[in-house]
């Protein structure tokens, strides 16, 4: 049976792809551009600026979506702003049954007004413990960890790649390196991604989204990615015949076969056109094949979404039932940058009876 939304939303879920300078509430973005005098395309209210980011995230324009993203970082240069965005993301995340979750954003976009990279992940990770201390107290407990991202387009990869290091028992999961991927391919960081691997670090790579699949052979063969940012292209290595039978590529075989995390964003990659339609959307042909997939939001304010818009989506488009979701999120729990114990408890303590009760 299908669940309601009001079920997919009580259900505990699990969201490793999220940007923390995506997911803005609108409100907040005014309150911080006035104290700052930033200039906004709307000062109007909180709907009509959360209206402008939603229409020009769905323009089909690049250059517009990106856009987007200027006026979230320009709110984003003090401890306070940080601060305050880091502790509203953690709340809105377990407003919305968000059990575990991995924030990502790239410190190196918030020193212009003179913090050092360590006090941009200091403030942050502040906001993440007040955000989870205020969810623990209504009753919604969540566990939610940074990652840090480096700029593909940028030299400072290396630089990063330490600062997830140093922070790596304070907060920081893991590493990320994000941007534009064509003529930006992953082995220009070849040296940051080699420091991780010495240092037993984790680091995921945004591959296969805009590009194909050189993007994710790279990310993995030669980078060594623990998990792929989107990976939606890796579908262009699976063939579907006119008698229904499939064909796996031998690159679509190796990340089924190694259980390599795919960190899927459908409403995000319908909006950057990576996919045509949420029904059309590659995670239905993945997930009948078992690759190991999880559900994301990538950018909450643009894509004007949720994990709970996330599910009800694939519901509406898939059949999906509760069973079908309990995978999607026990996948990435197990996929998730915490220590084994801590990913065991979470899954045994919290999802597998949040959904037996649900179920029952």
């Amino acid at each position: 049976m299908e669940p309601t939304r009001e079920q997919v939303r009580s259900a505990p879920k699990v969201l490793l792809h999220d940007h923390l300078d995506g997911g803005l509430r609108p409100a907040t973005i005014l309150e911080l551009a006035e104290e700052i005098g930033h200039r906004l395309p709307t000062h109007e209210s909180a709907e009509a600026l959360g209206d402008w980011f939603a229409e020009s995230a769905d323009s089909g324009s690049l250059v517009r979506y990106l856009e987007t993203f200027d006026h979230t970082v320009a709110v984003m240069q003090t401890g306070a702003a940080l601060n305050r965005v880091a502790r509203e993301c953690v709340e809105d995340l377990a407003a919305d049954g968000v059990v575990y979750a991995e924030v990502r954003y790239a410190p190196e976009q918030h020193v212009e007004q003179g913090l050092t990279l360590d006090e941009v992940v200091a403030a942050v990770q502040e906001g993440f413990e007040a955000g989870t201390a205020a969810a623990a107290e209504a009753g919604r407990p969540i566990v939610v960890r940074q990652l840090v991202t480096a700029m593909r387009h940028q030299a400072r990869s290396m630089e990063i790649a330490e600062l997830a290091v140093a922070w790596r028992d304070r907060g920081v999961a893991g590493f990320d390196i994000a941007g534009a991927e064509a003529g930006y391919p992953p082995t220009r960081h070849l040296d940051a991604f080699e420091y991780l691997q010495r240092e037993n670090s984790h680091f995921t790579i945004h591959a296969g989204e805009a590009f194909g699949l050189p993007s994710i052979w790279q990310a993995i063969q030669w980078c060594g990615a623990d998990r792929l940012g989107h990976g939606v292209r890796i579908v262009d290595d699976i063939t579907v015949h006119d008698d229904g039978t499939v064909e796996l590529g031998r690159l679509a075989s190796y990340v089924r076969d190694q259980r390599i995390p795919l960190e899927m964003c459908p409403a995000s990659n319908v909006q950057t056109g990576a996919a045509t339609s949420i029904a059309e959307h590659p995670i239905g042909l993945l997930t009948k094949l078992r690759f190991r997939v999880t559900v994301n939001t990538d950018n909450r304010l643009m894509s004007r979404t949720s994990m709970t818009d996330e599910m009800t989506a694939l519901v509406g488009a898939f059949g999906y039932d509760l069973t079908d979701l309990r995978w999607f999120t026990i996948n990435a729990m197990k996929s998730a940058f915490l220590p084994f114990d801590e990913r065991l408890a979470i899954i045994d303590d919290v999802i597998k009876p949040g959904y037996a009760a649900l179920q029952g």
